[in-house]
């Protein structure tokens, strides 16, 4: 494979010179020091409690379904990729709910938020609570919403406020390995055997539905679908029509699988409310 069809290598040009890949690895420096956690004016604080709610949800359960492929991944270098992977979208769901407490006045923890919601309650989109598939279908879901969510963070609408702003400046650094890492192994299986071929095209297909859900939520389109035509056509992939299903997670429409996920992941902290470590 040439340079010139290699699409994580142009994927990469974009973010030269980040040297961090992971939040929890290379270093501990707070995103917030010296940022003025104060509503700015004009800011609603209702609709900025809002989206960062929606976001922190987002990356909440794509966290904790990625925290399943331990033991589970192909090899030891993956389980641990997407385990990292994993803590930096814990990373920036625990900024973004703190600043969800601050914004709506409520003063509701981290933990609140986490913890003490049902299902109705989240608003994550539905693509992040689907269950695990093949590794190809955790590739091309990672792919989706590591694309999606960097061009999120990358928008204007982040920049009204100084905390989100800060929370998306952090995140973009690692938003872009997360990209990197689905858009080199989408490539490698879809330009590989028969097999990982067809397991990576059948795992483009089942996550396309949901892509209408996206563009919703954010409004991204052109962005997401051109990063996600250039691996597609790198790895010798159709990237389908979105054909969007109806409803929106955003709304609290959720799949039969948010809600066993949610009570595996808050199980400790219903069954000792209170307690701490």
């Amino acid at each position: 494979m040439s340079d010139d069809d290699n699409a994580y290598l142009g994927l990469a040009e974009a973010h030269e010179g980040d040297e961090a890949h992971w939040a929890f690895g290379t270093g501990f420096e707070d995103p917030l020091h010296g940022t003025d956690t104060a509503l700015p004016p004009g800011v609603d604080g209702q609709a900025l409690a809002a989206r960062c709610l929606a976001l922190g949800d987002d990356a909440l359960v794509l966290a904790q379904r990625l925290a399943q492929w331990c033991t589970r991944a192909p090899e030891l270098e993956e389980e641990l990729a997407l385990a990292n992977i994993g803590l930096d979208l814990l990373g920036q769901t625990r900024l973004l709910y703190t600043r969800a407490g601050q914004a709506d006045g409520s003063g509701r923890s981290e933990d609140d938020f986490a913890y003490l919601r049902d299902a109705d309650a989240f608003r994550n989109v539905r693509l992040a609570e689907l269950p695990n598939g093949d590794f190809a279908h955790c590739v091309a879901r990672l792919l989706v919403l590591s694309t999606w969510r960097l061009a999120v963070f990358e928008g204007p609408t982040t920049a009204a406020d100084p905390v989100l702003a800060a929370v998306a400046a952090k995140g973009i650094k690692e938003l872009a390995y997360h990209r990197l890492y689905a858009a080199e192994w989408t490539v490698r299986l879809g330009d590989g055997t028969e097999e990982s071929h067809r397991r990576m095209q059948q795992a483009l297909d089942a996550v396309a539905p949901y892509l209408d859900e996206l563009y919703a939520a954010e409004d991204v389109r052109g962005q997401v679908e051109a990063v996600l035509r250039q691996v597609a056509d790198s790895a010798g992939l159709v990237l389908p029509g979105t054909a969007g299903l109806p409803g929106s997670g955003r709304d609290g429409e959720h799949t039969e699988h948010l809600a066993p996920l949610l009570a595996e992941l808050q199980s400790v902290a219903r069954a000792n409310p209170g307690a701490t470590w």
